[in-house]
């Protein structure tokens, strides 16, 4: 169904080729996996399958891509719209209507298919996503995991025999993903459709798939193989499978289920151990950033409701809840966005929506969903000089923190080549240049690969080590279990729960991390813990 023969990618000024002797062959009806390192080529490879690479990025492409017998330098995207699905990370720039159901319809009307087809599709599509509630909803209203889904269903709707998804669960919360995935599965297992995805939250999905492509670093030819093969070699997997290699298991497993059934003689080594407790947080005399009854309207809806929150400086919270749960909005909220309806809330020792735009940042930085919000420089270099003549700070502030989050990031690179994630550590970086007291952060992990993830793990607990108090709006419990010290979640705006980390997590499917649920009822959350007790003497 999709085939590459010799096919290279290479773009002005660019060091080397984004990819390079690519060959590889995605049988029909088979959902296959695109792995690799943030910056390896991946969302490259995935625009040469709809071709729009390079009919719309520009750049060169050399050797031949197909996708059902037609030829994408032949092809331009229009004219494999009938075969060929395609969302991209960044669900925004798909959408060309208002409302979902018109944009559910959009796909469908281009194509010309009949209003009785269309209807029953859209609501299939509504039912399958989860979307029903939110049919009449203006598109600009929604969260970003709902338009995640929406972006989604878009192309659903059309019944294209490929889909090609980037990044397609990472910003959804645990059980729409579990939701998305469930979809695929059944159109690849009942209609033959062909899935070509690159994911980096491989905890999700490398069970589901078919066949993994690794691409390892730039301009490197693939590796394919089956999924616990490639796992078994591959730099960036699953918690499970580290978990798999801590414990000496070959193959190693690639769901809970598989690891839990080689885990008897861990937890027999683990048993009456305990993992290392965290050093206690100094008491302080007043929260970082406190809401108190806080409520918040939102186009005539209340979309927080008596909100209850304080943070001490040095601790990191993980806010955690369904798509639409109201985190992003408490979140713009404590940076003065949005003004209460009710309560009080304060950041950094001022309140925020009577604080000059242009000195809040001193006191709180927020680093959204959309890291574009915050770049508007022409290249690295000039965006890392403004965040440090805005936030006062030595030259070159800004600098270091991005060779920590992006080693070997050219200066002059301009921020919109980057990948998402790319982007979203640049957004970081100019953000923590300011060094404000209250440091909030809506999704950090999306579009990160793991050793991204570990390398922004570590600055963010040097930060709380340095007293800064840390929010995270995520929906990666993995992260939650390895980084907070807390965690609250919250449900259509409400705080339900809210306590250590440990007590949480554990105490609910949705939001237990992998090793929890492998080695339940065990006090263990993350593969160093694991790894640390295994080291030590017995």
């Amino acid at each position: 169904m999709i085939r590459f023969e010799q096919v290279s990618v290479s773009y002005a000024d660019a060091p080397a080729p984004a990819l390079a002797g690519v060959d590889l062959t995605v049988p029909e009806g088979e959902l296959c996996l695109l792995v690799g390192p943030s910056g390896v080529g991946k969302s490259t490879l995935l625009g040469a399958v709809s071709g729009l690479v390079p009919h719309f990025t520009g750049g060169t492409l050399r050797g031949r891509v197909t996708v059902a017998g037609r030829d994408t330098r032949t092809h331009r995207p229009r004219e494999l719209a009938d075969v060929v699905g395609t969302v991209g990370q960044d669900p925004l720039a798909h959408f060309v209507t208002d409302t979902v159901e018109d944009e559910l319809a959009y796909g469908m009307e281009s194509l010309g298919l009949p209003g009785d087809t269309m209807r029953r599709r859209v609501e299939e599509t509504l039912d399958l996503l989860g979307l029903a509630d939110l049919r009449d909803r203006p598109i600009t209203t929604l969260s970003g995991g709902q338009r995640q889904r929406v972006a989604i269903g878009s192309v659903l709707t059309t019944h294209p025999r490929v889909l090609v998804l980037d990044e397609p669960t990472s910003a959804l919360d645990p059980a729409a993903a579990e939701e998305v995935l469930a979809v695929l599965q059944r159109l690849v297992h009942d209609l033959g459709t062909t899935v070509l995805m690159a994911e980096h939250r491989l905890e999700r999905v490398v069970q589901y798939a078919d066949r993994v492509v690794l691409l390892p670093g730039p301009g490197e030819p693939p590796v394919t193989g089956d999924p616990a093969e490639v796992m078994a070699v591959s730099p960036v997997h699953p918690p499970v499978v580290a978990l798999g290699r801590a414990a000496g298991w070959s193959p190693p497993p690639l769901s809970v289920r598989d690891a839990r059934r080689k885990a008897g003689a861990l937890r027999e080594r683990l048993a009456g151990r305990t993992p290392s407790a965290a050093p206690p947080l100094a008491p302080a005399a007043a929260p970082a950033g406190e809401a108190s009854g806080l409520s918040v309207r939102r186009d005539g809806v209340e979309v927080l409701h008596g909100v209850d929150l304080a943070v001490r400086p040095g601790e990191t919270v993980a806010l955690m809840g369904r798509n639409g749960a109201g985190k992003s909005t408490l979140l713009a909220t404590f940076t003065g966005l949005h003004e209460p309806s009710a309560g009080t809330v304060r950041a950094g020792g001022v309140v925020p929506h009577r604080t000059p735009p242009g000195r809040l940042p001193r006191h709180v930085g927020l680093v959204p969903q959309d890291p574009r919000d915050l770049l508007y420089a022409d290249t690295v270099a000039a965006e890392c000089a403004a965040a440090d003549r805005d936030a006062g700070a030595p030259p070159g502030s800004c600098r270091a923190l991005v060779d920590r989050l992006l080693p070997g990031q050219a200066d002059t690179i301009h921020p919109r080549d980057l990948s998402e994630g790319q982007r979203l550590a640049l957004a970081l970086a100019v953000i923590l240049t300011a060094r404000p007291p209250l440091i909030l952060l809506d999704e950090p992990t999306r579009g990160l690969d793991y050793a991204a993830k570990a390398r922004l793990t570590e600055v963010l607990r040097e930060l709380a080590a340095d007293g800064h108090a840390v929010v995270l709006a995520t929906h990666d419990v993995e992260l939650a279990a390895d980084l907070a010290h807390r965690v609250v979640i919250l449900a259509d705006g409400e705080v339900v729960a809210d306590g250590p980390t440990a007590d949480v997590v554990v105490s609910s499917p949705a939001f237990a991390p992998q090793v929890a649920k492998v080695l339940a009822p065990g006090p263990w959350l993350t593969v160093p813990q694991v790894r640390r007790a295994l080291e030590e003497p017995a």
